[in-house]
């Protein structure tokens, strides 16, 4: 039942963040992950958004024209990696990566590092030179954090914690360049208002005439061989598991497990406990022998007869209880106690069960006289 709870918690809560989190940086969503609040500014300013879920449509549309803004670069597999690269590092145009992690990264961004611990996304300052985050000023960026090789010449690293930046802008050929955002939270609807948010979103995304919203999608037929290009998607199921589910789930069975020992655990010896009704030991008798009458149960009714008159006898013939029921220990011990008694006593003790309920009587009585015979002899 614990399994059950747990499952079907973590099944609602996941559906629940599922569906909270569908439309994020889609600009038709006017929820406040998504981006429709910044794709209508850029309307306004002239720039055609065309919002693409292919990566043959996203690749087609590239030109110095053109900027292509890709929302999901991880969940893209190595062979879509290496195909959206190859249509972008020439086209003149302007990329931007929201999130790429390490691996993405070594095929999107060749000689860019990432910080093993990402940042709190909050305000910062540009502290650089590029003039689309100096006009911004302040902005919320933060989350992955990048570091480009000395090799790579004319980038900016703009926003920068502890020495990475969380905007990187890298020059590709032709006049086109590459950012990459460590995280996209100043394009989304809830905090475009804030800090030098919009400034820097219309910038990044209007600087040419069309726009590209490439979300990337598991149908895209494009996506062959085995998915596993994000560090966020190998690795099976647990993989996809948040960590505080699988702590929480740790300590929810941890608990179970100390409350099924506290509830079986024993507090002391066992005791005989008080019956509320005092009940007289002829009711019982009489109540049993109704019930094997009900059940027509001679035979039972016999051998319970003649197994505690046995019991009884063997205590006071001084033969071992081990042996009361056997033939040849009481039968021997009985006679030279009552060496002058008529009575049959093998077929009186060990004899067959009566025919009918007038000879389980007779029986009855003849095993009290003979109890009472070895009492008083």
């Amino acid at each position: 039942m614990f399994v059950g709870v747990v499952l079907l918690s973590g099944i609602v809560l996941a559906a629940l963040q599922s569906g909270s989190r569908h439309d994020a940086l889609d600009p038709r969503s006017a929820s406040p992950a998504g981006t429709r609040a910044v794709a209508e500014l850029l309307k306004e300013r002239g720039v055609s958004t065309r919002v693409v879920t292919s990566l043959t449509e996203a690749t087609s549309t590239t030109g110095p024209d053109t900027t292509l803004l890709v929302t999901s670069p991880n969940l893209l597999t190595s062979s879509q990696q290496q195909r959206l690269h190859q249509a972008t590092s020439s086209s003149g145009g302007r990329t931007l990566l929201a999130a790429p992690s390490r691996t993405t990264l070594s095929t999107l961004a060749p000689g860019v590092d990432v910080a093993s611990q990402p940042a709190p996304v909050t305000a910062l300052a540009p502290r650089c030179s590029l003039r689309a985050a100096t006009t911004a000023g302040h902005a919320d960026l933060g989350g992955l954090l990048y570091s480009a090789s000395p090799s790579l010449s004319g980038s900016d690293a703009c926003y920068p914690v502890d020495g990475h930046a969380s905007l990187l802008r890298l020059t590709t050929p032709a006049d086109g360049d590459t950012v990459l955002l460590g995280a996209p939270d100043f394009l989304q609807n809830e905090h475009l208002d804030q800090q030098g948010n919009a400034s820097l979103a219309l910038q990044l995304l209007g600087s040419r005439p069309n726009l590209t919203w490439y979300l990337p999608s598991l149908d895209d037929p494009t996506a062959t061989g085995e998915r596993g290009s994000s560090d966020d998607t190998t690795g099976g199921f647990l993989s996809q598991v948040p960590p505080g589910w699988l702590w929480g789930t740790a300590q929810l069975a941890l608990a179970a497990l100390l409350a099924a020992l506290w509830r079986a655990r024993r507090l002391g010896p066992l005791v005989t406990e008080r019956l509320p009704v005092a009940i007289r030991a002829s009711e019982t008798t009489e109540g049993r022998a109704r019930l094997y009458r009900r059940a027509n149960a001679r035979d039972r009714a016999a051998s319970a007869l003649r197994s505690a008159t046995r019991t009884r006898l063997s205590s006071l013939l001084g033969v071992p209880t081990a042996h009361a029921h056997t033939p040849a220990a009481l039968l021997p011990a009985l006679s030279a106690r009552l060496p002058h008694s008529a009575r049959d006593f093998d077929s009186l003790l060990f004899g067959p069960t009566p025919s009918h309920d007038t000879g389980l009587v007779r029986l009855a009585d003849e095993l009290d006289a003979l109890e009472r015979e070895v009492r008083a002899s």
